[in-house]
C-alpha cells in the first residue's frame, strides 16, 4: 500500500525508490495492512527491508495468503502457511497474522477456523475478519465464533462500511468499490487489549469524516480501557488516505489529550517536470 501511486510527491518523496517507501509511509502512520501478502507470500529478505525501515512500535497487519484462506479454506495448508510464517517472522511482535474469510465461510466452519487458529505459533497475534451474513445477524453464531476467537486471544476484525453504502456511488472509484465491498452491520465490540477497525468513507471528506464520528468514540473508550487500537481508513481511492488517517487521529485526541501524536512526516519534494 506504501507503494501506492497517487501518493508520490504529495505524501511521499517523488524520488525515493520503492524499496524505500515503507519508510516515508512510517512518518505518516504508525501502522499499515500487508494486503499483498494475500496474493503472495514475499521473500523473507523483503520482509527484512521491511523491518529495517521501520521502529519497534510499528505494526504490519498482515494478510494471510488467499490460497490459504479462500482455495483451501484452511484445510491442508501447512506447507503455505510454513512458507508464510518463515516469511514474516523477521516482523516478531510487530506482526498480526490477519485472516479475513470468505463471504462463503460461515457458521458451520468456524471448527475448522478454530484449529486453524490454534495451530499457529505461540506468541504471535491473530486477528480474524468474517464477512458471512449470519455473524452479524444470528446472536448463536456470533457467539460460536467469539467463542472460538476468544479461545486463542484473537481479534473479530470489523470492517464499516455503513456510511459508504448510504447513498448511490458517484464516481468510478465508488462504483468499483460498491459492487466488490461487502454491506454488513457495524460491529464495535472488542475481544482483545488490541482491537483492530477498518473503515471505509467516500470521496467526499465531509462525509468520510461525519461517517467516522461514532469511531472516535469507541477508540476513546478503548483507550480508557488500557487497550491499544488500531484504525485503518479508506476510501474508494485511497488517494488521501494518510492524511485522513492523521485527521482521525487528531480527532481521537481531542477527547484522549493524553494520546501520543503521531511521527511527523518528513519533507516531501514538490513534483518537477523533468
Amino acid at each position: 500500500m506504501w507503494n501506492h501511486k497517487a501518493w508520490l510527491g504529495r505524501f511521499l518523496p517523488q524520488s525515493l525508490p520503492a524499496g524505500e517507501r515503507l519508510r516515508a509511509y512510517a512518518g505518516w502512520c504508525n501502522a499499515v495492512e500487508g494486503n499483498t501478502t494475500f496474493y503472495a507470500t514475499p521473500a523473507r529478505k523483503t520482509v527484512e527491508a521491511w523491518a529495517r525501515q521501520t521502529d519497534p512500535a510499528f505494526r504490519f497487519v498482515v494478510k494471510v495468503p488467499k490460497a490459504v484462506t479462500h482455495e483451501r479454506r484452511l484445510a491442508g495448508v501447512e506447507v503455505q502457511m510454513r512458507a508464510f510464517l518463515d516469511a514474516v517472522e523477521p516482523l516478531g511482535e510487530r506482526a498480526v497474522l490477519w485472516t479475513q474469510l470468505p463471504g462463503s465461510f460461515g457458521p458451520a466452519d468456524v471448527d475448522a477456523l478454530a484449529r486453524f487458529l490454534r495451530r499457529l505459533p505461540a506468541g504471535l497475534r491473530r486477528a480474524v475478519e468474517v464477512r458471512h451474513p449470519a455473524f452479524f445477524s444470528d446472536a448463536g453464531a456470533t457467539s460460536l465464533l467469539e467463542g472460538a476467537l476468544d479461545g486463542v486471544d484473537a481479534e473479530w476484525v470489523p470492517f464499516d462500511t455503513e456510511v459508504f453504502f448510504r447513498s448511490p456511488p458517484t464516481s468510478e472509484a465508488e462504483r468499483e468499490a460498491w459492487d466488490r465491498k461487502p454491506r454488513l452491520p457495524r460491529r464495535t465490540r472488542a475481544l482483545t487489549d488490541q482491537p483492530i477497525v477498518r473503515y471505509l468513507g467516500r470521496d467526499s471528506v465531509e462525509d468520510t469524516v461525519e461517517g467516522w464520528r461514532p469511531w472516535t468514540e469507541v477508540v476513546a473508550d478503548w483507550l480508557g480501557e488500557g487497550r491499544s487500537p488500531t484504525v485503518f481508513v479508506h476510501t474508494p481511492d485511497n488517494d488521501d488516505a494518510p492524511a485522513l488517517a492523521r485527521r482521525f487521529h487528531d480527532d481521537v485526541r481531542t477527547l484522549m489529550p493524553e494520546l501520543d501524536a503521531l511521527p511527523e512526516p518528513e519533507p516531501v519534494e514538490p513534483a518537477t517536470l523533468f
